[in-house]
């Protein structure tokens, strides 16, 4: 790979793990060229990016940026993968994938300036709910909360009006005795 290159690299690099929601970062040794490709087609199918690139350019093109931190992650080969809106996408995908192939290793990963060291911190982050769980919990709670209103707004005449029959119905036994 010649100079320009990897300036190209650099660049896209930079741009892209800057703008990612999280970033979590593996090691393929061991792997075969079967479970790579697999793994590779699961993230493309959920929109997340995925790859390979050497310590050395992702040094450069993370360094003075806000994922400049996942810095001590780059040791031996190393691929990434990031998602630009969804945090846990990545994240959910590797943890299922690592049940069925102990080849990949997990070492961290990046989020909101914090570094995530291990296969552990990876497995918190894959438990977050994603945007749409968490927009039909808001959505839902929205709607409870206008009914259970509807519903206290609509006990007091009830049971007033329970109120009402009751003395009624006493007033009519004491007359007709």
């Amino acid at each position: 790979m010649n100079r320009e290159e990897k300036e190209v690299v650099v660049n896209t690099l930079r741009e892209e793990l800057g703008s990612a929601a999280s970033i979590v970062v593996t090691d393929l040794s061991g792997m075969d060229v079967e479970s790579v490709n697999e793994l590779r087609g699961l993230l493309r199918a959920k929109g997340v990016k995925y790859q390979v690139a050497k310590n050395t350019l992702v040094r450069r093109a993370i360094k003075d940026s806000s994922v400049e931190a996942m810095g001590p992650l780059l040791v031996g080969p190393t691929a990434m993968a990031w998602h630009s809106e969804e945090p846990a996408t990545a994240a959910k995908i590797f943890k299922e994938f690592v049940k069925e192939n102990d080849k990949l290793t997990i070492r961290g990963g990046f989020i909101d300036g914090d570094t995530l060291q291990g296969e552990s911190a990876i497995k918190v982050l894959s438990d977050m709910p994603s945007k749409d769980e968490l927009r039909a919990k808001v959505l839902g709670l929205m709607k409870m909360v206008p009914g259970k209103f509807l519903a206290l707004m609509q006990t007091p005449p009830r049971k007033g009006m329970a109120l009402l029959l009751a003395r009624k119905a006493k007033l009519e036994e004491e007359g007709g005795e």
